[in-house]
């Protein structure tokens, strides 16, 4: 057929005779002009104008998008170019009626498609160059186009062609469109003053665009870059070179930062307060939400509907072609000429749907639409949640930063509850609102598919659907159960957690005891618990997915046998596979359901609990409280106008008001007082007075200190003064200057997860000098060189990798760096030796503090500081005993001043013994050292992946770094599977595939059933015979397989987990000692606590969904290429995009849930920390820094999660416009197989599987992302379990080691060297020694001369490579570690206790009789205290012993070691923590309780040997003087002489 424009087959086709407008053929080359014109205008100008024009603008990644009507535009162009599809399939079609061909039917329409694609080209590029008078070009085109459809149209209708003719519909659409589209145009001009205008409007770009920080352009792109996330290409790609880092995400754009939202959600908050005040009911905060984000809800949910709407295309579709596929046969061509109108056919609107391959293109189109709007859906949702999670964070911190303190002491508001409230409540709301579109969108799309469902198999269908819906009540029983168990499960793993945690801190202790296996059998008593509560977890989720897999079926199945029953009219292809696609698409909501339940229960929970956190008590407002106003007493009357000014709220005027009235004071006297309480009655929150008839003052630039005993309100009367207290009466009065800002050191320290140097200098700018002399001050200096790097080391959480002692130094550093004129401290000396209690009494507080003419109050035990004393509060009871000078005190109170003498005398005395030989705080430097010197090998390296990491950077070619990158951790996740058993893996994996090929089974039957021709009624019932039962057999086997799958994978886990953590916790507690110098707490804590939950309850379920979704997606593609071979051509390049799209995405998502899950711990951690420092961030008045940096953390992590699940979109819109490229080839390739004879009933059946190829391929991407993520997890847990174990067994049997061993005492030392690993010097060299039965052995030495690691070496703690040490006849080395450490006692010098009784402390192995441990209480002086104690022996010790003092911990450890009747006690400077009282009750103890035992001591106050039958000093590893105290006090040059002079 030859081709002509106007076609050849009639005489007239070129005749203008009637007219030029009316020969039809002429008007459609009328409508070629305008697309003409516009290709002509625009090409040159997009291909060679672009260079030179650039913005004048600096500005960023060129998006700014400013035209007014911006959206409307890309919607309308959208659809302009659906409606030209619509014109050149209606055109084509037509054009095969007639006889020749008639270009000029579908040819305009084609060029119509590519100047529309052009128009929206160079629209964008206009915009985005900001080059506004270019749009006449397409102005003038609007209206080119408009006029010449206008025409067309008007000649449609003199002709009589009307609404039943296709062409005329697609003409008067595109009408509509253009004019649309021109009047969008004329509006740009209009509003901006362009093209015609002389003075156009100066438009400036949004802050977010010019600030180049701002990486997330989502809201700035244009609809098709933000419908496909086209922006993301470079991160995404980009992330296979290098890693992304923070730097790479940025900023978050102004609208999304949370201090925006949380605006927007306290208006609407406060909105809701003042209407529920009136009312008198509480604030509603569901509202409030509702008022602050509700649109962009309303928007997302309207795109879930039409996305749900349009997902009803995909079966219609089928049943469409399938049908007119079966129908071909029957059709025969009809003659149609009667419908010529201007010589050419015009077609109905009906016939174009009865086109298979228009059905295609419109399955295709329909697909790719669907998923766009379905990601938009969720997008905007995530979107919506993140910022809500902003906001509600930055209101429960400022309501943290406003919690009354009596809230916090008294337990109504726990540290845990408020954690609760930021780590698990905020993220409920968030994902309820993630899901919350799905409560009102699935019951419309059930509603509609039973419709459909009805319409195409009458009421067999609702038989099915029943099936559904009655089986989903079971599902949200099943959902819920899961939670609970859940629950149940995270309470046994905490506890597990906090035994695990008590262990490893107290390791060495258990070690020495030879403990270790009663508490591991404890962990493991606990984790067996876990376990049979993950084991019913497992059984519900593998329950859970059961029901999701055998729903169909059996809904299935029980449709299409009482259809093959009760129904007249045969079954057919085109109905079955449309039915089997629609309840593919209705179990999706009912399983979803039962999850969106169980948030918004969920959800309500938490919004209650948010409720009353935010309705809790706040702290009493003084007027200082409220911005920085100080009410001065003098210049009182200037400031009240002010105050008013500032505080809007009535109460607060009172207090301004009251004040002036109250007294004036003289000038002289306001001025030497810094602060004045009068009459001041103060509680804790209960209406008992804690303190009570305080009247006090604190003069100006002085020191004034408050004394008193233990429990007698000092530290109460600092937070009185500083506001913390809630007042019953009285006032407290701060001079003008001083109450901006006071400089605090608690008692407990405090410390911030930070640098050393940042917790110091605590916001104030840094000084030098001024640095340098408060670390002097505090003599931090060398124990900041100890830490690995200075003072730029980071504090662990709580500053756990420091000792009490530097923790209270830093705090107290802290106050002396604030430019502050007041100084409060709170018995800063608590944790200090003597001497840096004096070094810090000298330099700190009289020098550095005094100097600068700072007020200083000072809280403190020790007497002997009075003498410095200005001015002295004594406290007793809750109320102020005497106030003055200490000269004051000692004319009138002679009583008192006694008092304190004697108590002076007896500290001084321990002054004089307290010979620094070794300090407690060389002590803790030294532990300090032992914890770093072990990692100078390791130079810090906290995990295995930073040396991956290291590694890669030293190959710096690019492509090594890509493949390790992208590469799948096979070697771990065979560790795993083979950790689980090989039977199991063997059953999961032919169980999995049978299932799978069972699934196809069925439909291919299906398809055979319904394909299959028969005539008769007898046929009919014949077919049923032979087809029924066996449908009916392979759904059941279906079912039961699923049943199987679903149960061997999830118990597969579980074998998994239990067994590498039973082997890490075994291994761990029998590594060697040095195992844990070397690896911090931390990272053991993680593995765990992440790591072995990540094991437990994660990994099963993705390993479940990775296997499900890959098979579902290769049998898909199996049955497509079965059916029609061809399409397998056009598979491969969508099999190579695809391979690409995934392997990008998985590194891009590592890193950026990477970096989603480390932005997440600073922000918890600090909201923590400001819970637990809240008075001193009150005293220092930093709350708006605080504020400011919790706003930072937040807005970094949400920017984290928004890029991650920006990037899980990208995937998905990507995913699933290859699966609608699949469906597309599919269908064309089995439309065109159809008329070569393929089975109507296999196109249904390739199409329906085609289908679900889009749902589930994104799918196999994130679970593979996710599996690689979660194996990280065993990689680390199987890194330690490589570690070796200490040697257990010993050559010696147990049965040839004496029942009573060691029954004298007696030791020899041979020939001794030690050291703590192979790599390592020795600590000990040939030590030699021989100690007698029953005699007090003293060990003294300077720090690191090895006398600790003397006392391991008796228990065969460290690795003794020569010599040996002889107990009682036998060599301790051959000894089995469990003997020898069962039968020796030792105190260490940190007491540890576990949580539990007294009496488990005592005696965990439950040997010993109650009389027995009464007995060693006693001994320890403990006695009358435990009996005290509610519950007595088994009274609660709460976790590290919390709930006594150090003291009292100490006296426990003896009585521990006395409890067991060893001959041989070793004290490892067992005093150093103990005042002088305990002290001397431990030496007496030893002396007479230990009377005919050996004891070793290790001494730290040369004095407490000084009474010893044996003293050996030891020097680096040797020994250096050995005898009794008195002939080597005789040595006159001895070490051991020097260190006695050291102290008289």
């Amino acid at each position: 057929m030859s081709l002509s424009f106007c076609g050849n087959d009639l005489k007239n086709s070129y005749s203008v005779e009637k007219g030029v407008l009316n020969n039809g053929c002429f008007v459609d080359a009328l409508n070629l002009v305008p697309h003409v014109f516009l290709l002509f205008i625009t090409f040159p100008i997009l291909f060679i104008g672009w260079g030179s024009q650039s913005s004048k603008v600096q500005i960023h990644h060129n998006t700014w998008l400013h035209f007014p009507g911006h959206n409307m535009r890309w919607i309308l162009t959208f659809m302009l170019l659906f409606v030209h599809v619509c014109e050149i399939a209606e055109g084509i079609v037509s054009n095969t009626e007639m006889k020749s061909n008639h270009l000029h039917l579908f040819l305009p329409a084609f060029m119509g498609f590519i100047a529309a694609t052009t128009s929206v080209v160079y629209y964008h590029n206009i915009e985005t160059a900001n080059f506004p008078k270019l749009l006449l070009a397409l102005f003038i085109y609007w209206v080119l186009a408009f006029i010449t459809k206008i025409i067309k149209l008007w000649k449609f209708a003199e002709e009589g062609v009307g609404v039943e003719h296709l062409r005329f519909c697609i003409t008067a659409l595109l009408v509509v469109l253009y004019g649309l589209l021109m009047a969008v145009e004329i509006n740009v001009i209009r509003v901006r003053k362009y093209v015609f205008f002389t003075t156009p409007q100066r438009v400036k770009p949004p802050e977010d665009l010019q600030d180049l920080g701002v990486r997330f352009l989502q809201p700035f792109v244009n609809l098709l870059s933000k419908a496909t996330y086209w922006w993301m290409n470079p991160l995404i790609i980009g992330a296979h070179k290098r890693p992304i880092e923070l730097k790479k995400i940025g900023k978050l754009p102004i609208a999304m930062r949370s201090l925006t939202n949380y605006l927007r959600l306290k208006d609407a908050y406060e909105e809701q307060r003042q209407h529920a005040e009136d009312l008198d009911r509480t604030p509603s905060i569901w509202r409030s939400m509702y008022r602050a984000f509700g649109r962009p809800i309303l928007l997302s949910s309207t795109f879930r509907y039409m996305a749900d709407l349009l997902g009803f295309a995909g079966p219609l579709c089928i049943f469409g072609i399938v049908k007119h596929l079966d129908n071909k046969t029957e059709e025969v061509k009809m003659n149609k000429t009667e419908d010529l109108h201007f010589g050419v056919y015009f077609m109905s609107s009906m016939e174009l749907l009865q086109n298979t391959y228009v059905l295609a293109v419109l399955l295709f189109l329909a697909l790719v639409l669907q998923r766009t709007f379905l990601q938009a859906s969720y997008y905007v949702t995530i979107e919506t949640g993140i910022n809500l999670r902003g906001a509600l964070l930055a209101m429960i911190y400022n309501k943290i930063l406003r919690l009354s303190t009596s809230n916090m002491s008294m337990g109504e508001m726990t540290l845990g509850q408020i954690n609760n409230l930021v780590a698990i409540e905020t993220n409920q709301l968030m994902w309820f609102l993630f899901l919350c579109p799905n409560l009102w969108a699935m019951p419309v799309q059930i509603i509609m598919g039973v419709i459909l469902l009805h319409y195409l198999l009458g009421y067999s269908a609702l038989i099915g659907a029943s099936v559904i819906v009655l089986l989903a009540p079971f599902q949200y029983l099943i959902a819920t159960k899961l939670a609970d168990t859940q629950k149940s499960t995270l309470d046994y793993s905490t506890d597990r957690l906090k035994k695990t945690t008590e262990i490893l801190k107290g390791i060495k202790l258990l070690k020495l005891y030879a403990w270790e296996n009663i508490f591991c059998d404890s962990v493991l008593e606990t984790r067996g618990k876990e376990l049979t509560s993950l084991r019913t977890f497992a059984f519900y989720t593998s329950m859970s997915i059961f029901m999701n897999a055998a729903i169909p079926i059996a809904a299935v199945l029980a449709t299409f046998v009482t259809h093959a029953y009760f129904s007249e009219f045969r079954l057919r292809p085109a109905e079955a596979f449309a039915s089997l696609a629609l309840f593919h698409i209705l179990v999706t909501p009912l399983f979803l359901l039962s999850t969106v339940v169980r948030f918004a229960v969920k959800a309500v929970v938490s919004v209650q609990k948010l409720g009353e956190f935010l309705q809790s008590e706040e702290i009493g407002e003084d007027s200082w409280r409220n911005g920085d106003m100080s009410v001065s007493l003098d210049s009182c009357k200037k400031h009240t106008v002010t105050t008013k000014a500032i505080n809007r709220k009535q109460r607060y005027k009172m207090d301004s008001y009251e004040q002036p009235m109250r007294r004036q004071l003289r000038p002289s006297e306001t001025e030497d007082v810094a602060v004045k309480v009068s009459d001041g009655y103060f509680t804790w929150g209960t209406n008992t007075s804690t303190l009570s008839d305080i009247n006090i003052r604190v003069p100006t630039g002085q020191l004034t200190m408050i004394v008193g005993q233990v429990g007698c309100g000092k530290s109460s009367l600092l937070l009185a003064m500083l506001g913390e207290m809630q007042t019953l009466s009285g006032k407290v009065y701060w001079s003008n200057k001083n109450r901006y800002s006071v400089a605090y050191a608690t008692q407990k320290s405090w410390l911030l997860n930070a640098t050393v140097e940042d917790n110091i200098t605590f916001g104030s700018p840094f000084n030098k000098q001024r640095y340098k002399a408060v670390i002097d001050a505090c003599s931090l200096q060398p124990d900041i060189d100890l830490l690995p790097f200075g003072d730029q080391t980071e504090i662990g959480e709580r500053g756990i990798n420091l000792s009490g002692g530097q923790r209270q130094r830093i705090c107290v550093a802290r106050a002396l760096y604030q430019n502050t004129n007041i100084v409060f401290l709170d018995d800063p000396f608590s944790a200090l030796d003597i001497h840096l209690s004096d070094h810090l009494m000298q330099e700190g507080i009289l020098k550095f503090l005094q100097d600068d003419k700072r007020t200083v109050v000072l809280v403190t035990h020790k007497l002997q500081y009075l003498i410095h004393a200005d001015w002295i509060i004594a406290m007793k009871d809750g109320s102020v005993l005497r106030e003055g000078t200490l000269k004051d005190i000692q004319t009138h109170d002679v009583e008192l001043y006694e008092h304190w003498k004697t108590l002076m005398n007896r500290q001084d005395q321990e002054l004089e013994k307290d010979t620094e030989i070794e300090s407690q705080t060389t002590l803790e430097r030294k532990t300090l050292r032992r914890a770093f010197y072990s990692r100078e090998a390791k130079t810090h390296i906290d995990d295995e992946d930073e040396e991956e990491q290291e590694e890669e950077d030293e190959e710096d070619s690019l492509s090594t770094t890509t493949s390790r990158r992208s590469k799948i951790p096979w070697k771990v996740c065979w560790r795993y599977l083979s950790s689980g058993g090989f039977l199991l893996v063997f059953v999961v994996v032919t169980s999995k595939l049978a299932k799978h090929s069972v699934m196809v089974a069925i439909d291919y039957w299906l398809a055979a059933w319904t394909s299959s021709n028969f005539n008769t009624m007898e046929d009919h019932f014949a077919c049923h015979q032979s087809y029924v039962p066996v449908f009916i057999i392979l759904c059941a086997a279906g079912i039961v397989l699923c049943l199987i799958t679903s149960l061997t994978v999830e118990f597969l886990g579980l074998t998994a987990a239990s067994n590498l953590h039973h082997n890490l916790l075994n291994k761990i507690i029998h590594a060697p000692l040095r195992f844990f110098d070397i690896t911090p707490l931390g990272q053991i804590l993680n593995r765990f606590s992440a790591d072995t939950n990540i094991i437990d309850q994660h990994i099963p379920s993705t390993l479940e969904s990775l296997t499900r979704s890959t098979l579902l997606c290769l049998s898909a593609i199996g049955v497509v290429a079965f059916v029609t071979p061809a399409s397998l051509i056009a598979l491969v390049p969508l099999a190579v995009a695809f391979y690409f799209i995934q392997k990008y995405f998985r590194v891009a998502s590592r890193d950026l849930q990477d970096l989603d899950d480390s932005t997440q711990l600073p922000l918890l951690c600090h909201f923590s920390e400001t819970a637990e420092g809240l008075t001193t961030i009150r005293a220092f008045r930093h709350e708006a820094r605080f504020k400011q940096r919790m706003l930072e953390l937040t807005d970094t992590n949400n920017t984290a999660y928004l890029f991650l699940s920006a990037a899980n979109r990208w995937l998905e819109v990507r995913t699933d416009y290859l699966g609608a490229v699949i469906v597309l080839t599919a269908a064309v390739a089995a439309i065109w197989m159809s008329f070569y004879g393929l089975q109507s009933g296999l196109v249904g059946l390739g199409l329906t599987y085609a289908l679900t190829v889009t749902n589930y391929l994104n799918w196999v991407v994130r679970n593979l992302a996710d599996l690689e993520v979660q194996m990280a997890a065993v990689k680390k847990v199987d890194s330690f379990l490589s570690t070796e174990s200490e040697n257990y067994e010993g050559s010696l049997d147990v049965s040839q080691v004496p029942e009573d061993w060691p029954q004298h005492g007696e030791i020899k030392i041979q020939d001794l060297c030690v050291r703590y690993d192979p790599m390592l010097k020795p600590v000990l060299k040939h030590v030699n020694a021989f100690i007698n039965p029953g005699q007090k052995v003293g060990i003294c030495g300077r720090t690191g001369s090895g006398k600790s690691s003397l006392s391991l070496a008796f228990f065969n703690m460290v690795d003794v490579f020569h010599g040996k040490i002889i107990i009682d006849g036998i060599d301790i080395c051959k000894l089995p570690l469990q003997t020898l450490r069962s039968r020796l006692s030792i105190i260490l010098q940190d007491p540890v206790l576990f949580s539990g009784s007294i009496r488990f402390n005592l005696d965990p192995e439950r040997t010993c009789t109650d009389d027995r441990l009464w007995e060693a209480l006693e001994i320890a002086q403990l006695k009358n205290m435990v009996r005290s104690l509610p519950g007595g022996l088994d009274a609660v010790v709460t976790e590290g012993g919390e709930n006594f003092s150090v003291g009292q911990r100490q006296l426990f450890c003896l009585a521990r070691a006395f409890v067991r009747k060893s001959s041989i006690l070793i004290m490892d400077e067992a005093t150093a923590s103990i005042d002088m009282a305990t002290e001397n009750i431990l030496q007496k103890v030893v002396m007479t309780a230990f009377a005919d035992r050996t004891v070793v001591t290790i001494a730290h106050r040369v004095h407490t040997i000084l009474t010893a039958d044996l003293v050996i000093v030891m020097k680096r590893g040797n020994i250096l003087e050995y005898g009794t105290p008195q002939t080597l006090m005789e040595q006159e040059d001895g070490m051991f002489a020097s260190f006695v002079k050291a102290d008289m």
